[in-house]
């Protein structure tokens, strides 16, 4: 059996849809499995052992007609047996229409179901911890009659070369693996998913102020230092002795790697908590007020990964709304109201369990 996986969009949903392979695997131990996923999401599933092959959706698919055409023919070719279409983009229904596959998987969007002869509505309420973006994902394999209650949880894979020259890197700039690392996620993917700068200067102090041998590493790529850079001088200035601002991963496998011999990461919802997650690392993650959290609080236990929400403390904003991302257009002004002091009894108590 052949069978393709269609992953577009972002880090995180690439690496949470890996979870598909090692269920698949499980049950089908001798299936061939590809996975479809854009260019610059690849560093999160390099190394899985449960995938055996990689295709990639480039930009360029993206801004051509005729090379997402020619993509969807080379894949024809490929003669699987098996789609299953985490999505249902438009990009992705084109491939899925030119496959020849005789079992075709999606989420149910109803103009989708000429298509597709096997869809799958999502979830309203998550039944386990691993929530609603884990779960949804699982059981688009009820299809191939793989048991969708067996929870899988997405796994990053390093090798101990990797591990080995971040632990050099970190020891080269003067940072003690011995004593508490913490990497802090101090911006989003956007602005409406980005805490407040002062409010987010704020969460460090407090993390310094009660861990004094806390040594502070800012996840941020070279286009966001201005950005993180703000962030930093708003600390006190007790704070920025234990910021080595200037330690950084070069790219995202050098971040993993990094993260990796960290205590735990600690700030914005995004792809770097889940990373987090997936490498094992604690993680305590603030979300923005218009996204759910129930989707993707992956594995939250209150304990080793704990998750705050402005619902959580003020539930005023959602109601008479059926969907927090209503609330969208008024990020900037809820997180104002989401203030630090909401949940720094949280914070310290989760530094306490490290």
């Amino acid at each position: 059996m052949k069978i393709l996986i269609i992953q577009q969009k972002m880090i995180g949903d690439v690496l949470a849809s890996s979870i598909l392979f090692e269920a698949i695997k499980q049950k089908f131990p001798n299936a061939e499995l590809h996975y479809l996923i854009n260019t610059h999401t690849f560093p999160v599933v390099d190394q899985n052992p449960f995938i055996d092959e990689i295709q990639f959706f480039s930009p360029e698919h993206e801004k051509s007609k005729l090379k997402l055409f020619k993509l969807a023919k080379q894949l024809r070719k490929e003669n699987y047996d098996v789609i299953i279409d985490v999505y249902s983009k438009l990009s992705s229904n084109l491939i899925t229409f030119f496959s020849k596959a005789k079992i075709k998987i999606s989420i149910d969007k109803g103009r989708n179901k000429l298509l597709y002869n096997n869809l799958h509505k999502h979830k309203a309420k998550a039944d386990t911890n691993a929530g609603l973006a884990i779960e949804n994902r699982l059981q688009l394999l009820q299809s191939l009659d793989i048991d969708t209650t067996k929870i899988v949880r997405p796994k990053i894979y390093l090798t101990r070369e990797e591990e080995s020259a971040a632990k050099a890197f970190l020891e080269s700039n003067y940072i003690d693996t011995n004593k508490p690392l913490y990497m802090i996620g101090v911006l989003g993917s956007g602005a409406n998913k980005t805490y407040p700068y002062e409010y987010m200067a704020t969460v460090i102090d407090t993390i310094v102020n009660t861990h004094p041998e806390s040594q502070i590493l800012f996840n941020y790529i070279p286009k966001q230092e201005a950005d993180a850079k703000a962030i930093l001088d708003l600390c006190e200035s007790q704070t920025q002795k234990h910021i080595y601002f200037e330690v950084f991963g070069k790219s995202l496998r050098d971040f993993l790697a990094i993260t990796s011999h960290c205590d735990a990461l600690i700030g914005n919802e995004g792809g770097a908590i889940n990373m987090a997650k997936a490498l094992n690392i604690p993680t305590f993650t603030i979300f923005s007020p218009w996204i759910k959290k129930e989707a993707w609080n992956m594995f939250d236990d209150g304990k080793k990964h704990v998750s705050v929400h402005l619902k959580d403390y003020d539930g005023q904003p959602y109601l008479n709304i059926n969907h927090p991302k209503e609330l969208k257009s008024e990020a900037s002004d809820l997180y104002l109201k989401f203030k630090p002091t909401f949940f720094e009894d949280s914070l310290v108590e989760f530094l306490k369990r490290l």
